[in-house]
């Protein structure tokens, strides 16, 4: 909220809407429902949004964010405050059904949107070998990838969340502290949500979505989201004087020792920020 600043009648389009938790705090400090944006492609966040801000006049949009920045440009949008929380949140984590996390088992889906055809079943089932240790090594950053392929295609078919969880922790004789199977579900799940390619896509536009003195937040969840953001902003802050833009984030902002007691998913978090510079302030 320090980093967005909303003010009373501004616009903003939140592009991971959620559950609401930062839309309510914005749209408390804008009042500004009319003009607000509230994207996300769960179909069980969509059913909370519209039950807490539909009779308000907020627009709710159930698609992905890539496809919805492309048509708030078309209409020719601007706005004020742009937000972007990315990446599983707590209640894909918490309802096992979903298929997000090991800790119960659980069908192996991980998608965001229901309606998609691709599954984690799909993709621990049929990929080849091969094809499995580059997204585990690509995507989860995971040095043992090769050795956690083959040992999925053995144990083939997998048909639940433990099971992969158990397949993949046998490559590790022993852990400690972070389950071995992390970086393997944080992989199936980008590659089945298409989060880095929509990421990618989707930065220039919000860039473009900007009013002037608009202001553009984006929270990550691991290094390979973080770098693609640090980039983009990076891109479009350092041409100087001819820039458009202007890092409110030198560093990005991560949670501190008190809120990582309450809320320890938080661990991993960053967020940068970049504000579109006013004519007069470029002059």
């Amino acid at each position: 909220m320090r980093i967005l600043a909303p003010k009373a009648g501004e616009s903003y389009v939140d592009m991971t809407a959620g559950y609401g938790g930062h839309a309510a705090m914005v749209l408390t400090a804008t009042g500004n429902y009319e003009e607000a944006y509230l994207v996300d492609r769960d179909k069980n966040a969509q059913v909370v949004l519209s039950g807490l801000f539909s009779a308000q006049g907020c627009k709710l949009l159930h698609t992905d964010f890539l496809e919805a920045s492309k048509n708030l440009v078309d209409e020719g949008k601007k706005f004020d405050v742009i937000l972007a929380d990315l990446g599983v949140s707590s209640p894909h984590l918490d309802n096992k059904e979903r298929g997000f996390s090991f800790k119960s088992p659980a069908p192996l889906d991980m998608r965001m949107d229901q309606r998609a055809e691709l599954t984690a079943a799909k993709i621990v089932n049929e990929y080849d070998e091969t094809e499995l240790a580059d997204i585990i090594y690509e995507y989860g950053e995971e040095p043992k990838s090769r050795l956690i392929a083959r040992k999925i295609v053995e144990a083939r078919p997998i048909d639940d969340t433990a099971n992969l969880a158990e397949v993949v922790a046998s490559a590790y004789r022993g852990w400690s502290k972070r389950h071995p199977a992390t970086k393997t579900f944080q992989a199936l799940r980008i590659v089945v949500n298409n989060e880095l390619g929509l990421l990618s896509e989707a930065l220039p536009l919000w860039l473009k979505l900007l009013s002037p003195g608009g202001r553009l937040a984006v929270i990550t969840f691991h290094s390979l989201e973080d770098r693609i953001v640090k980039n983009a902003f990076k891109s479009v802050c350092e041409p100087g004087y001819e820039s458009e833009f202007i890092d409110l984030t030198k560093h990005p902002i991560v949670a501190d020792k008190n809120e990582l007691v309450s809320n320890p998913r938080a661990r991993s978090a960053k967020l940068r920020a970049v504000v579109k510079i006013k004519t007069k302030e470029r002059e």
